[in-house]
């Protein structure tokens, strides 16, 4: 017997398998295999779901984007760190506060802000919904406090959860 798969549960998988295989840095066919099961796998338990939900592309693209262009930027701004003769980096431990609506995505933003050099997570508590973040320069703390919370908002757009049992 063949199941159809719905194109929002399609997206997921795909989605799932290319961050696997992203966190792995290989592109290959053992890692799509792995991160395709591990996908299907996720989603049929439904491991890590407050309830249901869909994907909303155009909010996921400005959240990929939005990733991409802080990991251009941060890397070329940690490679001009590397190669100076003098260190600038004033470096800090800050706690960044997750708003309460986007701790569903708690390990998404874990991800998206560790992807990125110069910033790191170095300790989450999803209970309280506290990130502690190091960055290379302090002064850049309340600038990474709005970064972290507008990344939380284009989470909670691209991937809309809704409770138990409810339908969008």
């Amino acid at each position: 017997m063949i199941h159809h798969v719905r194109p929002r549960r399609l997206i997921n998988l795909i989605a799932l398998t290319l961050v696997w295989c992203g966190l792995w840095g290989d592109l290959s066919i053992a890692n799509l295999a792995a991160g395709a099961l591990i996908a299907v796998a996720v989603t049929a338990i439904g491991v890590g779901t407050a309830g249901t939900g869909g994907v909303k592309l155009l909010p996921l693209l400005h959240l990929v984007c939005l990733v991409i262009v802080d990991l251009v930027k941060s890397t070329a701004s940690v490679a001009l760190e590397v190669v100076t003769p003098t260190d600038r980096t004033d470096e800090a431990i800050i706690a960044v506060q997750v708003p309460i609506q986007s701790r569903d995505h708690f390990l998404l933003l874990v991800v998206a802000i560790t992807l990125t050099p110069g910033t790191a997570v170095v300790d989450a508590d999803p209970d309280g919904g506290t990130l502690y973040l190091h960055l290379l320069h302090h002064n850049r703390a309340n600038e990474t406090i709005e970064h972290v919370e507008r990344i939380a908002r284009l989470a909670c757009d691209a991937l809309p959860l809704q409770p138990n049992g409810a339908h969008p």
